[in-house]
Order: structure tokens, then C-alpha cells, then sequence
């Protein structure tokens, strides 16, 4: 069957963010596994991995302009060539700060990536399957993401082949942004047409309860596979379950993506975030109490996976609800950065819980934040409904 034009873009942007998701995936352990390899101190390891957040958080307040000016297509091949001249660079001098700024580089160019990217697919997706589009940008990237980990063993045969993979990966999916032509998002009106800052107020007021499932995926992912591992070694678990464990989050995010995608376009994404968000804090709490039982943790995980691996995609899509499309790659932008702030979260809050609070369940933290988020969401309905009726 032949794509038409609009097809093809559309495919387009979801190969280049799942190459771009292989990439994230396989940086991360590879780094870790070599700096361990070569005696560097965990602590500063991890403070290495923070620097992809550290970039996108920098170039966030000035990526937007450029994409309405310049339109998607140019902030696409910059942020594409960024990162994959940054993954051929490493191999070339190992260095903790010099691996830490290349780190920087791809998380600017990452951003940049990705958010016109998103910003292009919610601006052009048809109101009704909207949900169903994002599912798949958010899925493309989540199978790219799972896939990168499984380079890692290739250090074996060579400590510089998996950059090159990667480096030459990101070059091909790169190469067909030029089969597709430029655009630009809405123009400016009325209030929006003012100020960064007035812009992001607008968009904050609009949308912020949809900025709260992208933060809160972002904390839920980095401190599952930043401290669990070493609660789960603490608790004298073995690796091979903590990968397991992780593995099967990630596999439940994958196969629920799409469907609640749909679902969210038929009954309202805001019903589909809660019932998540629920189920969420229901399963980590019974992981919390059957942690004697490694195969019932991981079913919790896969399950947990399954109601809220998708959080990131769903708040992009609920925020394109709330927010008049001039506003989108405000939005969009926004979306980015709570994401980032979740990410920088996690590990620090996760970290300071595990030294507080010995012998109490790791899972109990993350049920904790999602049983939160819940409420939140559940306030937030009380008063629109409230303002609602009062406004009739």
C-alpha cells in the first residue's frame, strides 16, 4: 500500500525518535559499565548521567523561538547532527569531564530533537487520533529504548564499536529529515503573541495538571533504574532479578502504549491518567509487601509497566487538549522540561529516602509519588467541575 505525503512524515519522525531512543538506551549503561570498568567512583558516575538532563534543561528556554522562526525541519537536523557528531566524539578522548560536556551536547541536541518532533505530530494529528499518533511516537521511542541496553555487551569485542553504531544509526535516521519538507507551528495571537515568559504563564495556566504525568514518569523512570538496583543488592537480591524486574516495566509500557492511546481518544484522557496513576500506586504497594517473592515483584513491575509506562506520551496528548494550538510548542516545551525535572528528581529524592529510611521498601516511595500525583488530579477535577457549574 502506498503512504501518502502526510504518511510518510509521520513515519519519518517516529524512526528518527526510535533511533534516538536506541541512543539514550545505550549510552547510559555503557558509560556506567566503563567507568566502573575503570574504578570510577559511583558517585561521580552517576553525577556523569545526570549531564543529557543538565542539557536539556539549558537549551530549554531558547529552543522554542528558533522552531517558530526557522520551522521544525532546521531545529530537526541541528539537534540530529548534534547528537550524532557528539556519540562519534566519545571514543576519541576518554575523559570523565570531557564525556560529561559530549553528554551535555546530546541532551541539547536530544531536546531539540524531540520536541519539534513532538510539536510537528500533535500540530498535524487529526483531533480524534491524536492519542493513537502520540502512543506511537511514545512507543517508537520506549522499543528504541530497550533495545539500546542489549548493545552494551558488544565493549567486549571492542570498547569504541557501540559508538560507532550508534553514531552511524543516528546518521541514517538523520539523512531522511531532508525526504520531507519544512514547516512552521501556528502563529502568534492576542495573548500568547507577547513575551517567552507570558507565553509560558499562558501555557502553565492552561495546561500545568497535564505537565504532572510527564514529571512524574520522568522521576518513576530514572530512580527505577538509577536506585533500585542498589536498594534490590542491598535487600542481597541478585543482578538478574533487578534486570528482570526492570526489564518487564519497560515490556509493560511497550504493549499498553498504543491501546491506552485509543482509549484516551474515546473516553478522555484525563480518566485514562487516573485509572493509571491508581493502578500504579495499587501494584508498587503490593510489590512493597511481596518483596520475599522475586517472581511476584516482577509481575507487580509488568503490571505497574502496563498502567503507567505511557504517563510521558498521555500528558503530551492531555496537554494538546487544554492548550489552543498557537500555545502547542509552548506546550510541548514545557512538557520537556518537567520531564527533565522528574528525571533530576528521581535520583536525588530517591537517594536521600534509601539513607532515611532503611528497611523500608523502596516501592513504597514510588507508590507514594504516584498515590500523590492521583490526588492532585483528583482536586483538579472537583474544582473544574465546581467552576464549571458555577460558570452555567
Amino acid at each position: 500500500m502506498m503512504l501518502n505525503y502526510e504518511q510518510r512524515k509521520f513515519w519519518i519522525l517516529v524512526i528518527i525518535v526510535s533511533i534516538s531512543g536506541f541512543s539514550q538506551g545505550m549510552l547510559m549503561p555503557l558509560i556506567s559499565v566503563i567507568f566502573e570498568t575503570d574504578g570510577v567512583s559511583s558517585a561521580l558516575n552517576g553525577l556523569n548521567a545526570t549531564g543529557i538532563y543538565i542539557g536539556t534543561l539549558l537549551i530549554s528556554p531558547f529552543i522554542e523561538q528558533p522552531l517558530r522562526k526557522y520551522g521544525y525541519k532546521p531545529v530537526i537536523i541541528t539537534g540530529g547532527a548534534l547528537v550524532f557528531v557528539s556519540l562519534f566524539l566519545f571514543p576519541f578522548w576518554k575523559s570523565v569531564i570531557f564525556w560529561f560536556i559530549l553528554r551535555m551536547l546530546i541532551g541539547i541536541g536530544d531536546h531539540a530533537l524531540h520536541f519539534s518532533t513532538q510539536t510537528w505530530i500533535t500540530s498535524d494529528a487529526e483531533k480524534g487520533n491524536i492519542g493513537k499518533s502520540m502512543s506511537i511516537y511514545g512507543l517508537s521511542f520506549g522499543i528504541g529504548f530497550a533495545v539500546g541496553p542489549l548493545f552494551v555487551p558488544l565493549i567486549e569485542f571492542s570498547e569504541v564499536l557501540p559508538f560507532v553504531i550508534s553514531s552511524a544509526l543516528c546518521l541514517t535516521a538523520w539523512s531522511l529529515v531532508f525526504l520531507v519538507k519544512n514547516d512552521k507551528p501556528e502563529a502568534l495571537t492576542g495573548d500568547a503573541n507577547k513575551s517567552g515568559w507570558s507565553r509560558y504563564r499562558l501555557a502553565f495556566k492552561y495546561g500545568w495538571i497535564a505537565f504532572l504525568p510527564p514529571f512524574t514518569y520522568g522521576f518513576l523512570e530514572s530512580s527505577l533504574n538509577a536506585l533500585f538496583p542498589v536498594y534490590a543488592l542491598r535487600m542481597d537480591f541478585g543482578v538478574s532479578f533487578v534486570s528482570i524486574s526492570l526489564a518487564a516495566f519497560s515490556i509493560g509500557a511497550i504493549i499498553t502504549q498504543i491501546p491506552l492511546g485509543m482509549l484516551g481518544d474515546r473516553i478522555g484522557r484525563s480518566n485514562v491518567i487516573m485509572g493509571g496513576l491508581l493502578l500504579g500506586t495499587i501494584l508498587f504497594f503490593i510489590g512493597s509487601q511481596l518483596e520475599h517473592s522475586a517472581t511476584a515483584v516482577t509481575v507487580s513491575f509488568a503490571l505497574a509497566g502496563m498502567s503507567v509506562g505511557s504517563l510521558f506520551s498521555m500528558g503530551i496528548t492531555y496537554m494538546t487538549d487544554l492548550t489552543p494550538k498557537e500555545l502547542l510548542p509552548t506546550g510541548n516545551l514545557l512538557c520537556g522540561i518537567f520531564f527533565s525535572l522528574g528525571s533530576l528528581s528521581g535520583p536525588i529524592f530517591g537517594g536521600y529516602y534509601l539513607q532515611v529510611a532503611q528497611g523500608i521498601s523502596f516501592l513504597l516511595l514510588i507508590a507514594g509519588v504516584l498515590f500523590a500525583v492521583l490526588c492532585t488530579n483528583v482536586f483538579y477535577r472537583k474544582a473544574s467541575s465546581k467552576k464549571f457549574a458555577a460558570g452555567r
